[in-house]
Order: C-alpha cells, then sequence, then structure tokens
C-alpha cells in the first residue's frame, strides 16, 4: 500500500537542515529556536557517570603478552550518562539542576567540582559512601602526531545495587521541591541503580499534573516511564522493549507508534545510528525519518545524551517536533566528530546549521 507523502516523509539528513534553514522566520527557524530557549529550566535526574580518558602512545609490545605498551601522555575527565545531558543542556543555554549520587571518592569529588564550575545546581547530587562514583575508563592508543585515536580497552567501575534508603529519602525530598520550579524534566537511566521506583513516583505524577514536559532517555523498562512526555530509544532499546525486530523505516515507525500509544506520550524518537532517526508524534500521522549526517563519525560516546538535550529544549522553545528532531540530528552529528564526550555548545550549533545552508538551498 502507498504511503501518502504529506503523512510519511523520509528525507536525507542535508534535505531535514534545508528544511530546518527555511523555518518560516519564527519558531520552527532552526537558528531562531536555539535562542528561543535560552533560560528554560531543566532538572535532570539520573546515573551519574564519570567518563575518563586516558591516552598514551603506542610504545612496544609487551613482554608478558602481545598487547600495546602506551606511555600516558593525558587523561581527562568528563561528565558522562547523566551528567553528560546535563553539560549539554547548560552548553546549550538552559539552567539545570541535576539530581542524582556519586561516592565519597576523589572521582565524584573532581567531577562535582567540575559541574559546578560549568554552571549546573548541584544541590540534588547526593553522596552515597557505600558505593563508588560510576566511572568508565576508555585508554586510547594515539596516532602519528596525535591525529587519530584508536580505542583499545574500556573498564568500568560501578555498582547497580538500587539506593539506599538513606539516600532515597533525602533526594526524593530534593525532587518534590525541584519538581515545582523546573520547565522540563529529564530523566537519565542508565540502569545504574538510581532511577529507585520511589524516584519515578516521586518525579511523573506532580509533572504531569504540573503540565512540566518529561523527557525519557533510558536503557530499558520504558513501561516503568507511561505517561512521560517524550522518549527518546535508540533502536535496540526499542526492539528490547516492543520484544521483536524493526526492519526499515516502515518498520521502525510501526514499532514507534506502537511505543507512542502503549507509553502514552506525545512523541517518540528512535535513534537509529547511521540509519538516521525516526519521529512520530501524537498529533499527525505517519513519521518523519531522518538520515543521518554524511560527516565522519569518530567517537559515538554521548551522542544519545546530546540528542535528548537538544530535542528537550527544541520542544520547550514551541518548535515543531520535525525541526526539534533535524536539530537534535545536526546536534549529535556535531557530537560524534569528536573524542569523548562533547557537549555541544548553541553557538556550536548555530554555525553549523549556516555551514550546512547550501548554496543551492531553496530560499
Amino acid at each position: 500500500m502507498e504511503t501518502d507523502p504529506a503523512t510519511h516523509s523520509a528525507i536525507s539528513g542535508d534535505e531535514a537542515q534545508r528544511i530546518a534553514n527555511r523555518g518560516n522566520g519564527g519558531r520552527d527557524d532552526a537558528s531562531d529556536v536555539t535562542r528561543q530557549w535560552q533560560g528554560c529550566r531543566v532538572l535532570v535526574i539520573g546515573d551519574i557517570v564519570a567518563d575518563e580518558h586516558v591516552t598514551g602512545r603506542p610504545h612496544r609490545i609487551a613482554r608478558e603478552a602481545p598487547v600495546l605498551v602506551l606511555e600516558h601522555t593525558g587523561s581527562t575527565l568528563n561528565p558522562g550518562g547523566a551528567t553528560n545531558v546535563a553539560a549539554n543542556l547548560v552548553a546549550l543555554g538552559a539552567r539545570v539542576a541535576l539530581a542524582g549520587v556519586v561516592g565519597d571518592d576523589q572521582t565524584g569529588r573532581e567531577l562535582v567540582i567540575g559541574l559546578r564550575d560549568r554552571g549546573m545546581d548541584v544541590a540534588g547530587v547526593m553522596v552515597d559512601p557505600s558505593r563508588p562514583t560510576t566511572t568508565k575508563t576508555r585508554i586510547w592508543a594515539a596516532g602519528a602526531q596525535q591525529q587519530a585515536q584508536q580505542l583499545v580497552v574500556r573498564l568500568d567501575r560501578l555498582d547497580n545495587r538500587p539506593l539506599d534508603p538513606t539516600v532515597i529519602t533525602p533526594l526524593v525530598a530534593y525532587l518534590e521541591h525541584a519538581i515545582l520550579e523546573t520547565d522540563a524534566i529529564v530523566i537519565s537511566d542508565y540502569e545504574n541503580g538510581v532511577i529507585h521506583p520511589e524516584i519515578i513516583e516521586a518525579c511523573l505524577p506532580v509533572a504531569r499534573a504540573r503540565g512540566v514536559t518529561v523527557v525519557v532517555d533510558a536503557h530499558g523498562g520504558l513501561a516503568r516511564f507511561r505517561g512521560a512526555t517524550i522518549f527518546t530509544p535508540n533502536q535496540p532499546e526499542a526492539e528490547t522493549e516492543l520484544g521483536h525486530s524493526l526492519t526499515g523505516d516502515a518498520g521502525v515507525e510501526t514499532g514507534a507508534r506502537t511505543l507512542l500509544d502503549r507509553l502514552d506520550a506525545k512523541a517518540i524518537l528512535i535513534t537509529r545510528g547511521q540509519e538516521g532517526m525516526t519521529l512520530v508524534t501524537r498529533d499527525r500521522p505517519g513519521a518523519f525519518h531522518i538520515a543521518a549526517h554524511t560527516m565522519p563519525a569518530v567517537d559515538p560516546t554521548g551522542a544519545g545524551d546530546t540528542v535528548a538535550a537538544t530535542f528537550t529544549l527544541a520542544w520547550l522553545a514551541g518548535a515543531d517536533a520535525s525541526i526539534a528532531a533535524t536539530l537534535a540530528n545536526t546536534a549529535a552529528s556535531i557530537a560524534v566528530s569528536q573524542a569523548g564526550t562533547i557537549a555541544v555548545t548553541a553557538a556550536e550549533l548555530r554555525q553549523t546549521i549556516a555551514a550546512r545552508r547550501l548554496p543551492h538551498a531553496s530560499p
């Protein structure tokens, strides 16, 4: 059966960009949207992760095993998980409050200081001495003249146990107050134990009653968040929730529409890696398919966090959902073009929008 072209859109990343560039001189102009969202208040709740990147120069092969010996050349500690969502929101111009848990360790202290220095409200970050700060260490072998890097290994330090009641109680108390002073909530669940049923119960009913936008970026168990406004799963997460694989644009569209109804949401944005994104919304039939940008991807780490942050702000700015998805797609392409977890700024996003306004684009 043929699909009505008015309700089923399958376009390239560049064509989506041209649509975003044209806009209508108002809320649907992509650059204008990035200005409209400045100062929006967003509460981020979820698993706080430290992304550590260690770089070394290949020196020789080890005697004890056929593995590289690297000479250390540098280390960085970046926000990951929920903190990467929050960092992207701040970089894009939002006022951000973060709620989550760190361990009583040096990594946690360094991470929180760094987040505070970015201008983030970290009053909702609780310290749990019984667990380490979740840390993902990536070790990179640097190429010639530091121009290329190869990921050698990743080491995770984490504790997936549910939170202790002594941590849940003050965290819930904080959330009950913070929800009253925010425009949107982003729930970032990396399944590291922070998104406890009591946390969900403290957020969703109140947010829905107050008309606060709730965006869920969860690695599993989407049904727990039924009634949230927006879900941004990747395709494997959507397939797990549905219990079957999704093939092609049509299959992903059908699956997204099923999730939309099952989760009682207003929008489902499924990220599909090299296949781009698929968006379905409650207020229109069909789907909006956006191909991935053709620029090379260096490191996909944190791209989903960038998508969730950008789509949230564009939604709050009143942009058409297709424009919001196009902006999220563009921001993600910036994030993956560099190694490590990257917080994309509003200026970078506007520059990229302008750069991709090709000479033959429609006026």
